[in-house]
């Protein structure tokens, strides 16, 4: 009789032959009864619907998928897209409004997509944490491609969802109409829809789209082709309020667009939000004492957040150099973090200096970006020393998807980080008012998540060497409000909303400038 491990690896290897064939979203017809079951109870496999199952990691908890948002949301767009090619084969799409939200950039996916397909039953089908998808019969299907980072999630072309969008998506959706259009570089692709069928009334409202957005020449391609049609068509703006005019030049990734969008969307809504900045001392020696004097209520709480579970007793006897990297803290976790902490602080306090007294706190993109990888490897250094680490996690930008635990919000995919973040540090660079730099520095920089781990500290800290560059102090976010503060991070990234964050690092700033967070018992 086989063991049970021999019996486990026959399943695995059934169950990585029919990934290699390129499924996603496992039938359950496709496994033997004993197979499934098998590989359910090693936690290799969960059921997402009645007979459709979705690979998973023995390692996470049970029921992850069904039972934790984290695991669902980062194995949704895979089981999306095995599941319909699976019953569709090439004949669906995304629906035209809802491709255009994600090729715009949109990282977190609706509570319910629309599947079209003429094979489809206006069905709904039901997924985990009130996800479903709605199963349009079309009459036909759209011009459409697999979109890679979605995970082979079908959108219809930019230019053919463009002319099959409702008007309700300007409307509605209003920055991701922005960049669709902004994502247009030539007419004709446009031009071809709208001429073969007879579109002019579509004709009138993309022109004068084009025409509030600066784009003129668009416009008047548009209107004089179909006009020389024989067509009549009469301009009619689908936003309920001129939008700004685009940044001039050619199109840039969507990523890179979502992100300039949201900065000036935001602005002015940071701002409310905080008092004036005081005056830059011309001596940065009592500012950095006082930032000093906060390290140990900062490094407590900001480690805690994370999960680390420090003492005040630890981060002072690593700030006094009273431990032992060869002996008991070696293997700490804890300790490693702890002593990473306290080197990028150390980098941090000697950036805020160097701004205050040598750029008026206004930092420079290529030195924010230098700042940062500092910090980064001083963070993660230490545990690199003590084996605890790879060296290979000391490199650049993460290489690999991440995912944030009870988050809608999945951050860009590896490959749009390298367009994000220089264009995060220009935006930092060119903000004139401290506060605006430091909270949205924050919230975009966990909205790209650029690194696969230390990203909530790094943004902790690029916060608050631009507060305190600005005029504002130091301000540590207590551990007991991690939940208001995730929650305030996932209402801006997943409804654009920034106010609740905004308003939640002012005030606890306000609270902070008379009283300081007390040394942690």
């Amino acid at each position: 009789m086989n063991p049970p491990s021999q019996k486990l690896a026959a399943s695995l290897e059934r169950l990585k032959a029919l990934q290699d064939e390129g499924l996603r979203a496992i039938r359950g017809a496709a496994l033997s009864r004993t197979h499934r079951e098998r590989l359910c109870r090693a936690g290799y496999l969960e059921e997402v619907i009645k007979g459709w199952y979705l690979p998973a990691r023995p390692d996470a908890p049970t029921g992850s998928v069904t039972g934790g948002t984290a695991a669902w949301f980062a194995g949704m767009r895979d089981f999306v897209a095995g599941y319909c090619d699976d019953r569709f084969g090439r004949d669906w799409h995304l629906g035209p409004d809802q491709s255009l939200l994600l090729h715009s950039g949109e990282r977190t996916l609706p509570r319910q997509l629309q599947i079209w397909s003429p094979a489809g039953n206006n069905q709904l089908v039901r997924l985990p944490h009130d996800c479903s998808l709605f199963i349009y019969r079309a009459s036909a299907v759209l011009p459409s491609e697999p979109h890679a980072e979605n995970q082979g999630i079908r959108l219809v072309n930019p230019s053919d969802a463009l002319v099959a969008a409702s008007p309700s998506f300007f409307v509605q959706q209003p920055l991701a109409a922005r960049i669709a259009l902004g994502m247009v570089d030539d007419t004709a692709t446009l031009l071809r829809r709208l001429l073969d069928g007879a579109h002019s009334v579509i004709a009138g409202r993309l022109a004068a789209a084009f025409r509030a957005m600066g784009r003129s020449d668009f416009a008047d391609e548009i209107t004089h082709a179909m006009r020389g049609a024989g067509y009549t068509i009469q301009e009619s703006s689908p936003f309920d309020a001129p939008p700004p005019p685009l940044p001039p030049g050619h199109p840039v990734s969507p990523h890179v667009q979502r992100l300039r969008l949201n900065w000036e969307n935001m602005r002015a809504t940071v701002i409310a939000a905080f008092p004036p900045p005081g005056a830059l001392p011309s001596d940065s020696t009592r500012i950095l004492r006082e930032i000093e004097a906060r390290y140990v209520a900062d490094a407590y709480h900001s480690l805690s957040i994370e999960g680390y579970r420090v003492t005040a007793d630890l981060i002072e006897r690593i700030r006094n150099g009273d431990w032992n990297p060869d002996g008991a803290d070696r293997q700490q976790r804890d300790a490693m973090a702890a002593k990473g902490y306290f080197e990028a602080h150390r980098l941090v306090r000697e950036f805020v200096a160097g701004t205050m007294l040598h750029r008026a706190g206004q930092p420079d993109a290529r030195s924010l970006r230098a700042a940062l990888s500092a910090w980064h490897l001083a963070l993660f250094s230490p545990g690199v020393q003590a084996g605890l680490l790879r060296p290979a996690d000391l490199a650049g930008w993460r290489n690999h998807p991440v995912f944030i635990r009870g988050a809608l919000h999945v951050p860009p995919a590896s490959q749009a980080v390298r367009d994000c973040m220089p264009a995060l540090f220009e935006l930092i660079a060119n903000e004139p008012h401290p506060a605006v730099r430091a909270v949205l520095g924050h919230f975009l920089f966990v909205f790209i998540h650029p690194y696969m781990d230390g990203n909530g500290r790094l943004a902790r800290f690029l916060m608050n060497a631009m507060l305190v560059a600005g005029g504002y102090v130091w301000t540590v976010i207590p551990v007991q409000q991690r939940p208001v503060y995730m929650e305030a991070l996932e209402r801006a990234s997943s409804w654009g909303d920034i106010e609740p964050f905004a308003n939640f690092v002012a005030q606890l700033s306000r609270e902070q400038a008379q009283h300081p967070l007390p040394r942690p018992g």
